[in-house]
């Protein structure tokens, strides 16, 4: 189902909307035997997932010599994920980044990702989504008008505070933590002790500032990016989710698309997520040393004390046998 909520776009989005709505309907440049991929996402041009994908660009116009053209729109200038989630749907934008929390909302087995402490390591978080379970995932969301590609390293979410350090989850208890608009997250930092808060990432920073907020929960490049750093002086490395970002096409441009530019298409997509692991594995580095330097205190807790807290979480989501056999499948990996 296309969900429908375009009077909350600002203004400024919708003059571009109706821009690039003419590159995709049109499919071309000024080269006519150029095809204009369109691109959105939210990230700032620094982020390492926006890394990434320029080598996805980078990587379609090699293989299509040229043929295909990706042009990007970082930064939110077409709308937030869940926007251009449905922008893609209708044909409006050819292509998105958006984390599998958001994806979650249109392809019910998305939610499995946001299980905490569902991976063991990161070798088996990455062997769950490069191998079937994956790629199932992927291919999940296609009756909702979506085609995800691949998966970008979005790293591990963790807590910060602007009251206390959090080394146990009983330091949680009366602190708001802000958390995405996401039942699990929400039912994970109450199963801690927190009081978790439902929140637009934008309104985040001032409600820090003022108290409205006393936490929330992220990975170090977004903490970082964020400035939440600014605020917020204590970091707990707890790790309770890993979950991926998601590079979707919508089906509406994808079947427009030959046989050999699908192939195209996946090839760059699968060939970027390896080099955007590197990014990543290169921003942590700097960001944990940038944030100690700027006298954040960084925490490395006994994690076993979190996990141990959120098993009710995972207990309620099992009682699905869907999703029961799909954490299964994804325990039982490696």
């Amino acid at each position: 189902m296309i969900i429908k909520h375009y009077d909350r776009l600002r203004l400024g989005t919708l003059f571009c909307i109706l821009v690039v709505g003419l590159l995709v309907l049109s499919g071309c440049t000024t080269n006519t035997d150029t095809r204009v991929i369109v691109l959105a996402h939210g990230l700032p041009t620094s982020h390492p997932v926006h890394l990434g994908i320029v080598d996805f660009q980078k990587k379609v116009s090699e293989l299509s010599d040229g043929k295909l053209d990706v042009q990007i729109f970082p930064d939110g200038q077409l709308g937030s994920e869940r926007e251009l989630l449905e922008l893609l749907q209708i044909g409006s934008v050819a292509m998105t980044k958006v984390s599998a929390a958001a994806m979650a909302s249109f392809a019910p087995e998305y939610e499995v990702l946001g299980v905490p402490y569902l991976f063991r390591d990161k070798a088996h978080c990455f062997a769950v989504l490069e191998g079937d379970i994956g790629e199932r995932l992927l291919n999940s969301s296609q009756n909702y008008l979506l085609q995800g590609l691949c998966f970008y390293d979005a790293g591990s979410r963790s807590f910060y505070s602007s009251k206390q350090p959090i080394t146990t989850p009983a330091d949680l208890k009366g602190l708001k933590i802000r958390v995405m608009n996401h039942q699990m997250s929400v039912d994970m930092v109450n199963a801690m002790g927190g009081s978790a808060t439902p929140m637009a990432y934008g309104e985040l920073y001032t409600a820090l500032q003022q108290g409205v907020g006393d936490g929330a929960e992220n990975n170090p490049p977004s903490f970082v990016s964020s400035n939440h750093f600014e605020v917020c002086k204590f970091y707990t490395l707890d790790e309770h989710t890993s979950i991926p970002d998601v590079l979707v096409m919508g089906t509406k441009f994808w079947d427009t698309l030959t046989q050999k530019e699908k192939d195209w298409v996946k090839q760059a997509a699968i060939w970027s997520a390896g080099t955007q692991k590197i990014y990543w594995q290169a921003s942590i580095t700097a960001c944990l040393e940038k944030l100690e330097a700027s006298g954040v205190q960084i925490i490395r807790p006994d994690k076993s004390l979190f996990s141990d807290k959120t098993k009710g979480v995972l207990d309620k989501f099992a009682r699905d046998p869907k999703m029961k056999a799909l954490v299964d499948a994804i325990q039982e990996s490696l």
